[in-house]
């Protein structure tokens, strides 16, 4: 018995499958009978919402504006572990000698497996973990070498949505608190800041009431949509989505696909997407960069990456997409809810 959200996998290893819905089992067959014909509305819904690999790229790169937003220039960090007296010493490059550039108002794509270095690169370029080497300029200053009291002024320009959403919101503050309280602490007025805050609830899908309302007393989609108006709430001009549909089942997770894109065309804010999923990857990213063993093997727009891809290591990650081939036809159907 193999339990999960990802319909590619379904694909991949099911002989039959069963439907669940508020704990009642709405719909059960062979894995073909349901893949290809579904009966009931729900199971519609769900393979509807499956992301699909495309190959076709969001927006030209050419027409991007030469100025970047954010420029990354031979980053390194190395973890050390264990004694070298006792012979247990490990040194494990996380991130070596990564460089990459993102112009302002579009979407750059992390990918690779798990142990790649792409989570590490995402909080070396947050300032949550201190690189070893290299340079990160933000906004042409270079963020890289400035001490926590130097670049807490600029922490607002840039924000992370976790994967985790509920481990990141403090189970005793209400939302209204959560996403009020890094405001106020960088000075804005109580009063705006709740106002801001309901005016985000509301933009992200949720009724004004959840400002009152506690962490636990959400799902996993509404959680998520709280992390996004928390960073939102001040701002950025850029985000660190660090795999933040991964924990969440494909209906939501289009969901939230759609409503960062959504922010992205209203407000200009630039992405940095960190995901182990390719078919995410094709639907947001401008541009993707491929991570193995700390090091962006392969860079480009998602037309190269799938169809095309000049690295070894790359094929491979394609090749591996469960339930979906690029240029064979699709095992799933293309069900209307």
């Amino acid at each position: 018995m193999f339990i999960t959200h990802d319909f590619g996998v379904v694909a991949e290893i099911a002989d039959s499958v069963v439907v669940m819905e508020k704990g009642h089992i709405v719909e059960q067959g062979s894995a073909t009978q349901i893949l290809n014909s579904p009966g009931h509305p729900y199971t519609r819904r769900l393979i509807a919402a499956v992301p699909r690999l495309t190959d076709k790229d969001r927006f030209p790169l050419e027409a991007a504006s030469e100025a970047s937003i954010l420029k990354v220039e031979g980053l390194v960090k190395t973890y050390r572990s264990g004694s070298a007296l006792l012979g247990t010493r490990r040194i494990v490059p996380a991130v070596n000698e990564v460089s990459f550039d993102l112009a302002p108002g579009r979407t750059l794509g992390v990918v690779g497996e798990s142990g790649s270095g792409k989570s590490s690169l995402g909080r070396l370029l947050i300032k949550l973990l201190d690189g070893d080497g290299g340079r990160i300029l933000f906004d042409g200053s270079d963020i890289a070498k400035l001490s926590e009291a130097e670049f807490r002024p600029l922490r607002p320009k840039i924000q992370m949505i976790f994967q985790d959403p509920f481990a990141s919101l403090n189970p005793r503050s209400t939302i209204g608190q959560v996403l009020t309280v890094g405001p106020i602490a960088h000075g804005m007025p109580h009063a705006q800041a709740r106002e801001a805050a309901r005016t985000l609830l509301s933009h992200v899908g949720l009724d004004p009431g959840a400002f009152g309302r506690y962490p636990h007393e959400f799902s996993g989609g509404q959680r998520q949509r709280i992390g996004i108006a928390r960073a939102l709430m001040f701002k950025p001009k850029l985000l660190i989505a660090d795999e933040a549909v991964s924990a969440l089942d494909v209906s939501i997770q289009a969901q939230i696909l759609k409503l960062l894109d959504q922010i992205q065309r209203e407000t200009g804010v630039s992405m940095i997407f960190i995901t182990h999923d390719l078919r995410v990857a094709s639907q947001i990213c401008d541009e993707i960069a491929v991570m193995h063993r700390g090091q962006i093997v392969e860079r480009g727009p998602p037309s190269q990456i799938f169809l095309n891809p000049k690295s070894a290591y790359t094929r491979e990650l394609v090749a591996a997409i469960p339930g979906e081939r690029p240029g064979s036809p699709p095992q799933l159907a293309a069900a209307n809810p």
